[in-house]
């Protein structure tokens, strides 16, 4: 499926990423390199949501109608190449540390929510998911630098800044997140190894073991394909934005692939779904600032807390 049947909603944004689609039309997304949360009303209006120290990144609306945000602390610098914004070298003078918040829509109020878990601090929270109890997933995608690269794990924790665990641990930095339509299967992307992984969830915050499970990756994409943010449609299939290969790659349930959307950007980052029976896909196009829209030719799916 090609560019050509996206529609560009908003342009100029610095390196947009968790798109959340709320139920006035507007969508609320990061810019990671513009340190803020910003609505894109229907017409491509912008307007700030709230201010964040650090970087931005995965974004998700909770049940108490706040939204809930992977800080990376500063993973990243931005790299300007031709007009164009990357993530470029980690820079530990400007890293304040990786964490999860909880920002208050009207006010613009950010409050950190969890820094750590059993004594270990949070890396780089890079995308989050909640579930029908109330509780959030969200992916570590941890730090590199120079000739280090960080061991990171999966988590869950509850809304109420109360109870984090981390589920598992090693994976090699993972991405994005979701669930199944019903709830009883976990999907992660791990970008550099292109692969999307997938567990059953036992009870709420538990998976599976991945032990010798050779369906444990329900996806591996050949080539040199990195892997971004995720979401899970109606029909149940894994929609991963994929990077270099610009465009969102679709993943049905038993790990085939059925489809791919071209978008004209490298770094296609996110995906979500939302307007009437939530068919209209919202991506985000980071490196050329811009938010993308299209009919989405599969079921819609409702997340959990919207």
């Amino acid at each position: 499926m090609s560019a050509s049947q996206l529609t560009e909603i908003c342009s100029g944004l610095k390196f947009p990423e968790g798109p959340v689609a709320m139920a006035d039309g507007s969508v609320i997304v990061t810019e990671m390199f513009g340190g803020c949360l910003t609505r894109v009303a229907p017409d491509g209006t912008k307007s700030q949501v709230a201010k964040i120290d650090g970087l931005p990144n995965g974004l998700a609306l909770g049940p108490d109608g706040d939204l809930y945000l992977c800080n990376n602390g500063g993973a990243f610098t931005p790299l300007d190449v031709d007009g164009m914004l990357y993530p470029g070298e980690f820079n530990p003078d400007l890293y304040i540390g990786g964490r999860i918040q909880k920002v208050n829509i009207a006010t613009g109020k950010v409050t950190d929510l969890y820094t750590q878990c059993n004594g270990l601090p949070l890396r780089a929270p890079n995308d989050i998911v909640f579930d029908a109890h109330g509780g959030f997933w969200f992916t570590d995608h941890g730090l590199r630098h120079g000739r280090t690269a960080d061991r990171t794990g999966i988590y869950y924790a509850h809304a109420d800044g109360s109870f984090i665990e981390e589920v598992v641990f090693p994976v090699d930095a993972p991405n994005g997140i979701g669930l199944s339509p019903s709830g009883d299967r976990l999907y992660w992307a791990e970008t550099h190894t292109g692969r999307v992984y997938q567990r059953p969830v036992t009870a709420p915050g538990k998976v599976a073991p991945i032990g010798m499970d050779l369906t444990a990756v329900l996806c591996g994409l050949p080539g040199y394909q990195l892997l971004d943010s995720l979401a899970v449609d109606g029909d149940g299939n894994v929609c991963v934005a994929t990077l270099v290969n610009g465009g969102i790659t679709v993943i049905a349930p038993d790990g085939e692939i059925v489809l791919f959307v071209e978008v004209d950007d490298r770094i296609t980052t996110n995906i979500c779904f939302g307007g009437p029976n939530y068919q209209t896909a919202y991506i985000t196009a980071s490196s050329t600032g811009r938010l993308l829209a299209m009919d989405w030719p599969f079921k819609g799916l409702k997340l959990h807390c919207h």
